[in-house]
Order: C-alpha cells, then structure tokens, then sequence
C-alpha cells in the first residue's frame, strides 16, 4: 500500500513521452522496493508477538504464548491464534508446544516443575478446562473440567489443588425457557458471578469441585504458601464497572471459606502475592478511589489492620511484583516512556526502594521469577521488534533477548524513534514518542499524524508501536511523522501526572496535544498546515474534539469508538461510576452545562476538518450511538466530509483479522487522501483490500 508516487507524478508531468516510459518504469521499480523494505498494513495484520511468559521453578526453560494473527486475505477471519512455545533460558532455542488453531492462556508450571498447565478448549470441550503437558514430551490430557468455563486457576504450593474461578452454571429452567423462545432479557439483571471453586489435581479423577461460597464476583485468586489460606478480590457484583472500582480482597480460610480478614484496599487493584512466610501480603492497588490506576505497591500483614504503601514518594507506576525473600521484593515499573526494575527491602515498620536498572533500549511488560535461582524471564519491546521473550540474571541488569518471532523484520528499514520533551502552556513539562520520517531530509517540513491513546489511564512507551489501529512505522515510510504526546492523565508519571485531567474533560489534557503540535512545528519538522489527529476510545474522542472544538488546527481526523456526546455517553456506557471517580468527578445532573460544553458535539457547527468515524456495533463501553450523533448532524450541517464506518460483531475496538486489516487501511487512505494529497470530497466508501491481487501468497 505504499506509494512513492506524489514526487514522481510531477516529474512525468513535464517530461518529454520518451523520458516519462523511463521514469515511470523508475516509479515502479522504486514502488515495488518500498513495499518489499517498509512497513505496509499487510505485514502489520501479519506480525507475531510474544503475549506472556513464566520461568520454570529450576530457571532453565521459559513457557510462553505466541499470538499469530489469521490472515485477512486468506478468509481466516477471527481474532488471533495463541500458541504455546518453551525456550531454553541457556541456549535461547525454542520448541513449540501446541500451535495451530488453538487459543491458549493462564499458563503456569506445575508446582514441582514437571509439566505446564494452561486453558483451552479443545476436541469435543464444552467449555474451556484446565490441561497440562509434560515439558520432557507427551501429549497434554485435561487435568480439570467443570460445568462452565474456568477463567483462571492457582496451584496449591503442594500440587494436591487447584484453585480456580467460573461462573455460576445456567439454570437448566432459565435455559428450557431461552430454547423456547422465551429469551427476554433484563438488563444488567441475573447476570452470573465468578466463583472460586477447588478441585483436586488429579487425572481422571471422578471427585466434584467444592465451591468456597463467598458473596461477590472473584477475581485475582492466590493461595498462600502454607495451603490453608486463599487470597481473592471481590466485586459486589459481575458488572464491569464494579470490577474496575469496587473489588476489595479478602483473605479466607480455604477449608471453610470463613473471610478472616478483609483489606480495605483504597482503589483499583491488580496483581496480589503472598509472603513466603505467610505472614504478609502484597498488592497492587491506587492511592484512592480517584487515583485511575492500580501503580502503588501496599504491604498488609496477616491478622492485623491497615497496610503500608511501599511505593510512597515513588512516581512510576509498578506494574509486577515478586518475594525474593521475606524482607525484600522485586518489581518492573513504567517511568514515563520506559521501564526499570527495583527492589524494596522491608523492615517492620518502612521500606527501601531501590531502582536497579533501567534499559533504554527495551520495555518491559512483565516479569517472573525463578524461586531457585533467581533469574528471571520478561516480555519486552522496542522500536524495532515486537515483544519478545527476554531473560536477566537476578540483578536484572543485562536482559538477554532470546526469541525472534518476526525475523523478517530484520529485513525492513524503520523510521527513527525519539522520545520527545515539551514545555505546554502552563509550564508542564509534557513527554511523547515521536517516530520521524523514514528517509527524512534536513529542513524538509512533514505532514504530521497525532495519535492520541486511550484511557488516559495509559501511555504510550517508547517501544513497538506499529498496530493495526496506530499509524506507526507504516505512516514513517510514507513520509509523516507520528507523535505519541503523552499527555495530563497518562499514567507513568505519578498519581498528580495522572489526576491533573480529572473534572476537566477537553481541557488541560487536550491543551497538551496542541501545544505538543506547536513544538514539533517549531522545531522546523512539521507543516502546521497538515495535521492530522486519530485514536480510540478517549484517543477516540480526543480526535472529535480536535476536528470540532479545534477544528482549525487539523486538516484530517479518524475518529475511533469514541466520545461525542458527555451527557447521552453517561447513560450508555457500562463504566459510568468510572467515568465518574477517576475522569469527571461529577454526575451530570451536578453541572449539566459542564458536560454539554465539554461534548464535541456542542462544536460541530464550527467543525470543518474531514473526520472518519470508526465504531464497533456491539460497544459497550462507547455506545456507537456516540458515533451516530456526531455523524448526523455533520451531515446534516454538510459543512466538511465525514463518513461513519460501522463493524458488525465488533465491540470496544476490533478483534478480528478482517476488521482490523480494513480499519488499517480506512486509516491510512482518510490520512493520505487529505495530508498528502488533493482531498476535497471524500474517497469512496470501496477500498481495495487486495485480496485479488496475488498478495494472499505472500506469507510471513
């Protein structure tokens, strides 16, 4: 898809016939160069990535699951294929476990190191089980099954039980009455809850899983060291939104299901871990119910109230943990646009944090132990490769990269990636990734695309970031520059970073784009006269804002399942109380005007910037009815292009080859049509997703 065509069009213009056969077989010579050397949408919807990984107890292998994309243009539709694969932590050679058409996830070694357990479903399974396959050869056998699928599991330290969480079964009247036709639904009624149940780990065994009746839907479950306790989070209900805002731990008894102590815990929650003693627990959490993420480590002990922040005074945001000892753990954080390891060594009353090692070459995205070495094994990328499993000795301070699952892409030329620091208006020091033209020449201007990401309660790290929904390196070797702005409420850079957009939607937070735009403008790289603006979710409505509240500022916009409407967005959307504690602080029915004047909505008759809407048909969490208003009255005004592109099956971002490839594609051509070349009306609705054109053959 790409196109070294705009310089050379010209050229041929005024080029005597003969000179313009020699140049046009130039042209096509250098087009077919440009697609076999750069980055194109196809090799994007074609890329391998490393998802997760976990070290053998004894350090010497590592298990990890390799997403393989289906091919958009072999009628492989549906979303990626997940792997199994183990490599030797040594001598980095890796051997495929279970590959094909399988979905694998949970992957954990057996307590005593001797084979991987993992979910699937598989031949005639019913509902996704818990198998295990031996490391020195054989085939997997389901080790556990229940009634309905199991989300995740624990091994018992033994390896006599596992703990795992499923939902409730169906009532076999409720389902007699839905095959009769009787299938009204109420809404966010008789939804079914997550359960801990514990089985007994033991092929072909005929004994029934016995359930801890706890109130709440069960997340996060861990058993500890001893085997008599199990650690879990719960929901009051399964709504989404309960989920993300409302999940407090509670320690129980794991014979009786008796709660003997619950952990108040002040705000989201992620990962959890026991002491190996027993006698602490450590977890994720936020600072409060306003903090938007779950980046500060807390320290409880058994038995006794309250818990200590280790991470106080810590700005970076800890995404992992391990024990290495009973008085020291280790972490993996994000700071700012990369990562870095730490430990903290506990006493009974503070703790000591310390940062030893940051690499400036790879982000890390997780990280586990060894209990017997010490080593460790990681995920990690940069800009020039997609995850990749990574393995350190325990000072963590030379990662040896040991996997290469796109070897192709040694092959490729890739666009220089910085990161970027600017100064916004309100002397804020604001930080981003910016990728440069590919092939850039000294004091050429570019046109520039603006992505924005999603949450704000996320960054983007100075790692890969070429997707099918991010411009990327696909953009760089057609001669933009992409800019990643960081902006107030990305996470990274402390819980104040985070909360300074809170109760201020389109503000600050939207400030920091512009004003980044205006640095990379100043610095002589950017035409201001060819910006464009995309994302998704609130990257979505970011670049409604931009195409309407700051229309003149951007020449292009492509608009992802995102915000148009704040008022009719609070009433739709399946995180309202989030959207309340962590982004506006207030209900509507405070401050109406507030959340009308913060809509793009309010702004569309001044919009004359050409946006492309993108929306999944089954969003919940962004209604795609927040794509339709602003669709209708812009056409209706009918004052700037804009054209809405809705995908059947798809929900809060798409999932599958197919949809993907063509987002891709919409993306890149709504940019190209109207940064790069005549634009005017809009191009067709048609796009070529080159499934005649032989490309199907051209496998990674």
């Amino acid at each position: 898809m790409l196109r070294l065509v705009s310089r050379m069009d010209s050229v041929k213009a005024i080029a005597a016939p003969g000179i313009a056969v020699c140049l046009a077989a130039i042209a096509t010579a250098a087009s077919v160069h440009a697609a076999d050397d750069t980055i194109t949408p196809l090799d994007v919807a074609r890329m391998k990535s490393v998802a997760s990984q976990t070290i053998s107890p004894d350090g010497k292998s590592i298990a990890y699951t390799l997403q393989v994309q289906r091919d958009p243009l072999k009628g492989e539709n549906g979303s990626a294929w997940t792997e199994l694969h183990v490599v030797d932590s040594e001598t980095g050679k890796s051997r495929p476990f279970i590959t094909g058409q399988v979905s694998i996830s949970g992957v954990a070694w057996t307590p005593d190191g001797a084979g991987i357990s993992f979910l699937t479903k598989r031949g005639d399974d019913k509902n996704t089980a818990i198998y295990v396959i031996p490391i020195d050869g054989g085939e997997a056998r389901k080790l556990i099954e229940h009634s309905a699928s199991i989300s995740s599991f624990d091994w018992k330290h033994d390896g006599k039980q596992i703990a795992f969480l499923a939902k409730e079964k169906d009532d076999p009247a409720e389902k007699k009455l839905r095959d009769k036709g009787f299938n009204a639904e109420g809404y966010e009624e008789n939804l079914k809850s997550t359960r801990i149940w514990i089985a007994e780990a033991e092929f072909d065994s005929d004994k029934d899983a016995r359930l801890l009746d706890v109130a709440g839907s069960t997340s996060e479950v861990n058993w500890s060291p001893d085997g008599t306790l199990i650690a879990a989070a719960f929901a009051p209900t399964p709504l989404i939104d309960h989920y993300y805002m409302y999940r407090r731990i509670h320690v129980l008894n794991a014979e009786t299901a008796e709660v003997v102590q619950k952990l108040k815990n002040p705000g989201k929650i992620g990962h959890l871990a026991w002491s190996p003693d027993n006698s602490k627990l450590a977890f994720l959490s936020g600072e409060d119910i306003n903090d938007p993420s779950e980046g500060r480590l807390w320290i409880a002990t058994l038995g006794i109230d309250g818990f200590l922040d280790v991470t106080a005074g810590y700005l970076p945001n800890v995404i992992e943990f391990h024990w290495s000892s009973n008085s020291q753990i280790q972490f993996l954080a994000h700071n700012s646009c990369l990562s870095e390891f730490g430990t903290i060594d506990l006493d009974k009353s503070s703790a000591k944090l310390t940062v030893t090692s940051q690499p400036d070459h790879v982000v890390f995205e997780s990280v586990s132990f060894s209990d017997s070495t010490g080593n460790a094994a990681m995920v990690g990328h940069s800009p020039s490769h997609l995850p990749e499993v990574f393995t350190a000795a325990n000072n963590l301070k030379s990662p040896t990269r040991l996997t290469d699952v796109n070897p192709w892409l040694n092959d490729k030329r890739l666009a220089k990636q910085e990161i970027v620091t600017y100064t916004a208006r309100d002397g804020q020091s604001v930080e981003g990734v910016l990728l440069r033209p590919l092939d850039e020449e000294p004091g050429k201007r570019y046109p520039l695309q603006l992505f924005v990401h999603g949450g704000p309660e996320s960054h983007v790290s100075n790692g890969w970031v070429s997707y099918y929904s991010y411009p990327g390196q696909v953009a760089a070797a057609k001669g933009y520059a992409v800019f990643h702005p960081n902006y107030r409420g990305s996470t990274g850079r402390g819980i104040a970073f985070a909360k300074d957009h809170q109760a201020d939607y389109g503000g600050k937070e939207f400030d920091d784009l512009l004003d980044g735009v205006d640095h990379l403008v100043k610095s002589g790289l950017v035409d201001r006269k060819k910006v464009g603006v995309t994302g998704g979710s609130y990257g979505g409505f970011a670049s409604a804002w931009c195409a309407t509240k700051h229309s003149e500022h951007f020449a292009a916009s492509v608009m992802f399942v995102g915000i148009s409407n704040q008022i009719s967005k609070s009433g739709t959307t399946d995180i309202a109380d989030e959207m309340f504690h962590v982004h506006a602080r207030k209900r509507i029915w405070d401050d109406w005007e507030f959340f009308l004047k913060r809509s793009p909505i309010y702004y569309v008759e001044q919009a004359r910037t050409p946006i492309l809407i993108l929306h999944g048909k089954e969003d919940t969490r962004v209604h795609p009815s927040q794509s339709m208003e602003l669709y209708r009255n812009l056409k209706i005004l009918d004052k700037t292009p804009v054209r809405l592109v809705l995908y059947p099956g798809e929900g809060h971002g798409n999932r599958n080859a197919a949809a993907r490839y063509d987002y891709s594609l919409r993306l890149h051509r709504w940019m190209d049509h109207y940064l790069q070349g005549d634009g005017g009306e809009a191009p067709p609705f048609e796009i070529d997703h080159g499934l005649e054109s032989g490309a199907e053959s051209d496998e990674k």
